[in-house]
Order: C-alpha cells, then sequence, then structure tokens
C-alpha cells in the first residue's frame, strides 16, 4: 500500500510539471523499427544474463540445459514485473535450480553471488560511463567518477575477503544458530563450501563480471535504441551513467516495481542536461512498458509448468 502511494504520488508530481500532450505526442512519433531493435536488445540482456547464471552454477558442478536457464530467467523476469517485488523472480530462479544444485541453499548462494557480480558490473559501468563525459560534475556532482570508481573498488574490496577466507562467514553468522542450532550449522557448511569453490575459479568469476559488464552494457543500448526511437537527443555516455543509476535507485524497496522512483531519477538527470522533462518521462515510460510486454514471453514459458501440475 505505501509503495503504491509512493510510486503514484512520484508520478503525480513529475506529470503535474509536464506537457501530458507534449509527453503523448513524443511516444506517439516513436520509429518502431527502432522500438524493435531496443526489444532484441532485451534479448540478448536475458540470453548473456542465463550464461552467467550457468557459468557461475558450473563452478559448483551443477549441471543444466541452458534452455533451461532462459526459460527460468524468462519466467523471474514476468514474476519481477507483475509482482510489487524483485524478490519473486530470485525465489523462481532458486527453485527451478534448486533440484539439479541438490541443495537450496547452494542454489540460493549462486543468485546471490550473480546478484553480486551483477551490482558490481552496474556500478562498473556507470564509472566507466561517468569517465567518457566532460559533463560528470555537472549531473553527478563534484568528484562524481572518483566515487563511482571508489564504489567499485569498495565492492571488490568487500568481495575478495569473503572468497578467500569464507570461514570467516560462519563467524559472522554465528548468532542464527540460536535459532536452530543443527539447522544452520548444516547450511553454513554448505554456504563456505560454495564459496570455496568460487575461490578456486577465478577464472569463471572473471568471466562473470565480464558478462554482467555486458549486461550492462546492453541496457544503455536498449535506452538508446528508445531515445533514438523517440528523437530524444541524450549521448550515450550519459545513459551508460542514467541507466546503471537508476537501477541502484530501483533498489531500495519504496515503490511498486520502481515506477515513480525511476521517472523521478531520468527526470533529474535530462533537467541537469538541459533536456526537457517530457522527454525523461517519455524515455522511462516507453522503456517500462517494453520491458513489461517482453516479459510477457515468461507467462507463456509458465504453461509447461501448469500442464504438468494438471
Amino acid at each position: 500500500m505505501a509503495k503504491g502511494l509512493i510510486s503514484g504520488g512520484l508520478l503525480y508530481i513529475l506529470f503535474s510539471r509536464v506537457d501530458v500532450a507534449r509527453v503523448w505526442d513524443t511516444t506517439r512519433s516513436a520509429s518502431w523499427r527502432w522500438l524493435m531493435a531496443a526489444l532484441g536488445l532485451y534479448l540478448v540482456m536475458v540470453l548473456l544474463s542465463a550464461w552467467r547464471w550457468g557459468l557461475l552454477l558450473r563452478t559448483q558442478h551443477v549441471v543444466t540445459r541452458t534452455a533451461s536457464l532462459v526459460r527460468s530467467y524468462l519466467v523471474a523476469t514476468f514474476f519481477n514485473n507483475f509482482l510489487p517485488s524483485n524478490i519473486g523472480g530470485d525465489v523462481i530462479r532458486i527453485r527451478d535450480t534448486a533440484l539439479p544444485a541438490g541443495s537450496k541453499t547452494l542454489a540460493t548462494t549462486v543468485v546471490l553471488v550473480d546478484r553480486s557480480i551483477g551490482l558490481l558490473g552496474l556500478v562498473l559501468v556507470a564509472a566507466v560511463g561517468a569517465s567518457l563525459t566532460s559533463r560528470a560534475s555537472d549531473t553527478l556532482g563534484p568528484g562524481g567518477p572518483a566515487l563511482l570508481w571508489l564504489a567499485c573498488a569498495a565492492g571488490i574490496g568487500l568481495a575478495v575477503p569473503v572468497l578467500l577466507w569464507p570461514q570467516h562467514v560462519t563467524r559472522l553468522l554465528h548468532p542464527l544458530k540460536a535459532l536452530h542450532q543443527d539447522w544452520v550449522e548444516e547450511r553454513l557448511a554448505r554456504l563456505v563450501e560454495a564459496l570455496a569453490k568460487f575461490r578456486r575459479a577465478p577464472v569463471a568469476l572473471g568471466l562473470g563480471l565480464l558478462g554482467a559488464v555486458a549486461v550492462q552494457a546492453v541496457l544503455v543500448g536498449f535506452y538508446a535504441a528508445i531515445a533514438y526511437a523517440l528523437h530524444v537527443p541524450i549521448p550515450t555516455a550519459h545513459l551508460a551513467i542514467l541507466v546503471p543509476l537508476s537501477f541502484v535507485v530501483q533498489m531500495a524497496p519504496v515503490s511498486v516495481n520502481g515506477f515513480g522512483v525511476r521517472e523521478a531519477t531520468f527526470g533529474a538527470y535530462f533537467t541537469r542536461l538541459g533536456l526537457p522533462l517530457e522527454s525523461a518521462l517519455a524515455v522511462s515510460l516507453v522503456g517500462a512498458v517494453l520491458v513489461m510486454v517482453f516479459s510477457l514471453s515468461g507467462a507463456v514459458a509458465l504453461i509447461p509448468d501448469r500442464q504438468r501440475a494438471a
């Protein structure tokens, strides 16, 4: 309820400050070729994400078919976009890999590591984008690129000790044993074993990070195609900053699937570039609609599950 109020309130404030007819005209004049190209890029993003997920699973000696992972990722995307939380998609991914992994704890660990690598790749792309544009200080404030690079270094600094000394994780989580000692100890042991396997696969982790960077680069291309479709003259280097930052902002559990928060982020960034707020709302909302349309493929992928259940 509170999330809906925040999303609705932000959208109301934003639309009260723009010419709604101008937003509609911008959207209506969109190039369908570029919109189709954007959908194609989103498919590439899903394929890359599924490949990265499978790569991490293989470091744990879990063998799954790539087609199964792609299908699971599509279903997860559907749940992420039609449930009021992104957690639903991760639950689907954990459910679909718990059986081949032989452990829900292992499946959960892989998904969490995948999420962490994705977040690091997201910040890395933003840092590169900020370094490539000369107006980064105008939009992010003084030291913007340096702060983003510092965030990357901090992320790596946190990940390295966890991988090198996974046994310390059990010490940090030791208070959980008070809940159910045997159950918690068993799962902590599996967690330490999984982290140790990741430590022995540095090449796979490096490829996973490259895959995360590629995913974010494709998402930047997705929004660049939308901007081209709407004839919005925003440089791609700035989208490389804005798109990752908007995803970070949407992680805060204060809105319904990022609505309102995402548009406010786009609006603030576009305004600082001297672009009209109408363009920001058009790019953001068209992107959201395209993602929701694409995610309907996940509903189709659910049909085999329903048939088996029947």
